[in-house]
């Protein structure tokens, strides 16, 4: 087990991550709240250019927070390996607009051999209001 992808989020607690292995968590720009083996929790003020022409989270961002944060859960098991997203179903419950701050929170469901599924929930900011929950299947990748 390698586990510098999860010390790496653990230092990042509490702290805007700027500087990942990832560019597109860079541009995300998630506040680590929480990283455990197989758990994240993770903030997000909502920026300009991830809202919709109605000024509210594009439901499209929303889709790419959860791939990206469940993603990043995979690798806190610090193996040699990555995951392909399968498939990614969300039920979309309300939203937030610009400025807003979101939480994140992923569970990891089944870790099989080859197939993990998992969740993720996106909140306000004071967990008042479910915006959105997805789940999806992962299939393992060799490097």
């Amino acid at each position: 087990m390698n586990p510098e992808p999860l010390n790496f989020l653990i230092n990042h607690k509490d702290k805007v991550i700027t500087n990942s292995p990832s560019p597109f968590m860079d541009w995300l720009q998630p506040t680590v709240l929480l990283a455990e083996k197989g758990k994240l929790i993770f903030q997000y003020k909502v920026r300009k250019e991830m809202t919709n022409p109605f000024g509210m989270l594009h439901g499209g961002v929303t889709a790419a927070i959860m791939d990206d944060v469940i993603g990043a859960s995979l690798i806190t098991y610090g193996e040699p390996n990555f995951y392909i997203t399968v498939n990614l179903a969300i039920d979309f419950f309300g939203t937030a607009k610009e400025s807003d701050i979101i939480i994140a929170e992923t569970f990891i469901t089944k870790k099989g051999k080859q197939i993990t599924n998992a969740s993720c929930e996106i909140w306000n900011n004071d967990r008042t209001k479910l915006l959105a929950k997805g789940y999806t299947n992962l299939l393992k990748q060799d490097l």
